[in-house]
């Protein structure tokens, strides 16, 4: 079986991984986060169209993938959101309920993310529903993306801090994320950290820096030719 991320709650509201000593989203607002950051950050949902398929290092709370449906069902394409992401240390499914409950308008989302990431205890999760393909591939990205058969039209790059997480941001790691990114892909991550962009120009992305959200100055966003 698969190990289980840790949790602690600051103020009750805010879940903080123990294992990595960090929070799993904004302590100001995380939906407002995730927009900025991936749906923004990777041109979306203005660049949807049908077969798009989002990719993501670092499930979490679920909270990126619900954001991103979100704005699918908004955005109205035909046929469902393809969304894969890679996670190591799966979140309990209560516990992913109780961070979503405080965006009562993810609701849908958030009983499809609990059933995803009870199966993710032993198991890589797929779910497939009417407008969404959720593939939830449980084990250390490090092995499990070189060995993913897909390509992602955008990236959420979105492992705990690279200083706590050092693992999710290597340079092969992220050759690995450019060499399954479609062409003309992109990819968006809320960290600015130079070895971060440095690698991620190194794999093959044009990378710039840009405003990121709340307290973070800065974030960067790559864009495959």
């Amino acid at each position: 079986m698969n190990q289980t991320q840790r949790i602690d709650w600051r103020d009750g509201e805010v879940p903080v991984s123990a294992l990595f000593d960090d929070p799993f989203f904004s302590l100001e607002d995380g939906l407002a986060e995730a927009r900025h950051v991936f749906l923004a950050g990777n041109g979306l949902p203005d660049r949807f169209q049908p077969g798009f398929h989002v990719a993501e290092l670092g499930f979490g709370t679920g909270l990126n993938l619900a954001a991103t449906w979100a704005a699918w069902r908004q955005a109205g394409p035909d046929g469902p959101l393809q969304f894969t992401s890679f996670e190591a240390f799966p979140m309990r499914p209560d516990e992913a309920r109780r961070a979503l409950a405080a965006h009562p308008g993810l609701a849908f989302a958030a009983l499809v993310i609990a059933e995803a990431l009870e199966i993710a205890k032993g198991e890589t999760a797929r779910i497939a529903v009417e407008d969404l393909v959720l593939t939830v591939v449980v084990g250390d990205a490090r092995a499990t993306l070189p060995a993913w058969d897909g390509r992602a039209d955008a990236w959420f790059l979105d492992g705990f801090s690279p200083a706590k997480n050092p693992e999710l941001w290597e340079p092969d790691l992220l050759a690995a994320v450019a060499a399954h990114t479609a062409p003309g892909g992109s990819c968006a991550t809320y960290t600015a950290a130079g070895a971060v962009r440095r690698a991620l120009a190194g794999a093959g992305f044009t990378v710039d820096r840009l405003a990121g959200y709340g307290r973070k100055r800065h974030m960067s966003v790559g864009r495959m030719p």
